[in-house]
């Protein structure tokens, strides 16, 4: 039996067909809450009905054959249904309810799974695995919004509800990248990400042998790696020793800078309780977190600053009663705080909680000469390439890595002067 496939039933009067007084009493079938219903060969007035148990009264004549015979319907649909899941792995609504009722297939159309169906039955397994704690919450909004925007884009493309899987061309994702571009005014790189869920929702539905291929494959993704802003060191030194005149924006101020030295994103630093520092092998002492985006493992050895920071908020008001390790504010006031932080230090660039990031990756890390392998491990990378992005070297680093070069290579070489 498909346990993902989630079964329910309704009994009920149907006002709109009475006649003499008489409503006939309807099945109703839902499945994963799609429904479909028939008409049963019993009526009753409406004021012997019992709505909250979904039966007649006891007080009826008939009270008894109609119970009996709706508890039968039941029994009979939910038999058919582990019949059907077991042998087949799913069934819809309208297929249960023709097979109860005896109806013969349609031989003239063959019953396709559609794209939306492929995405259901994938997200409802995906729900299932954030359940035990394999996959983020995160991972599967990501593709309740990527169904979202195929269905959108389908109702305006092809005037539809759906498309059966047999009929997904090459031209159909050409098209959807086109409007994620135009219509939704997508980013590129945010638009393949999408079209890349869209993609695995394709290869699962030839694993399941639903689609003999996936036409997708030929349709490359790309990636451009965006112009990442970041904080030089003097800019951070101008909003270390940046006299504050409030005690809201000192410590979003000081928050921001343990982002820096520390790396961790706003969310993760958000949710670090008081006894989140350990002590590591080393020795020193650490900060380890499971990442709030993709529940990977982050750990960092704490540098003075933001030791300094941690101990000056020890006994904070707000992190004694909330068991907070800082006082963060929520993000929306956070952000806004940093703007106001920026304008009074005269930093043109725009603070935001990610900036940090940037800054903990380059200027505090990268560019005093930490290798990037090392890096990518303290922001809980799985792939370094992803800390390439993050973290492109500056050009004071590679002036300085150069020069280290030049004077072994060449110590003995009097540099020319050249005319430019």
């Amino acid at each position: 039996m498909n346990s993902n496939q989630k079964i329910s039933f309704l009994f009920y009067p149907n006002k709109q067909r009475m006649k003499e007084n008489l409503a006939p009493i309807y099945v109703r079938i839902y499945i994963d809450g799609i429904r479909a219903e028939f008409a049963s060969n019993h009526a009753v007035p409406l004021n012997v009905w019992d709505s909250k148990n979904c039966k007649v009264k006891n007080t009826y004549k008939s009270a008894m054959i109609i119970n009996s015979f709706l508890d039968k319907t039941k029994s009979d649909l939910q038999h058919l249904f582990v019949i059907e899941t077991t042998k087949n792995g799913m069934i819809s609504s309208k297929d249960l309810r023709d097979l109860y009722l005896n109806k013969p297939p349609k031989e003239s159309t063959p019953q396709h799974k559609t794209i939306l169906q492929a995405f259901d039955y994938h997200n409802l397994k995906m729900a299932e695995t954030v359940k035990v704690g394999k996959i983020v919450p995160k991972t599967l909004t990501r593709y309740h919004i990527t169904r979202n925007k195929v269905a959108n884009f389908i109702k305006l493309h092809f005037k539809a509800t759906d498309k059966p899987l047999p009929e997904m061309r090459l031209s159909f994702v050409t098209e959807f990248e086109h409007y994620l571009l135009t219509v939704e005014k997508i980013q590129s790189n945010t638009a393949h990400k999408y079209i890349k869920n869209l993609k695995k929702i394709m290869n699962m539905a030839v694993g399941l042998d639903w689609i003999p291929s996936n036409p997708f494959t030929q349709f490359k993704c790309s990636y451009t790696s965006p112009d990442r802003e970041i904080l030089n060191q003097d800019e951070l030194n101008l909003i270390m020793n940046k006299k504050m005149h409030t005690v809201r924006l000192e410590e979003v101020r000081d928050v921001f800078i343990f982002c820096c030295y520390t790396g961790f994103a706003y969310a993760d630093v958000y949710q670090f309780e008081n006894d989140a520092v350990m002590k590591g092998l080393d020795g020193n002492l650490w900060l380890s977190t499971n990442r709030q985006k993709t529940g990977t493992k982050e750990s960092v050895p704490l540098l003075p600053i933001p030791l300094e920071i941690l101990s000056k908020y020890q006994d904070h008001e707000y992190c004694k009663k909330y068991n907070k390790l800082l006082p963060v504010n929520s993000n929306q006031r956070y952000n806004s705080y940093l703007k106001e932080i920026a304008d009074m230090c005269g930093i043109k660039k725009k603070l935001t909680s990610h900036i940090a990031r940037h800054t903990f990756a380059t200027t505090v890390t990268l560019a005093n000469g930490v290798p990037i392998e090392t890096v990518s491990s303290m922001l809980g990378h799985s792939n370094i390439r992803t800390t390439q992005i993050y973290a492109k070297v500056v050009e004071q680093k590679v002036s300085d890595d150069m020069e280290i070069l030049r004077n072994k290579l060449y110590k003995d070489f009097k540099s020319q002067k050249l005319k430019f």
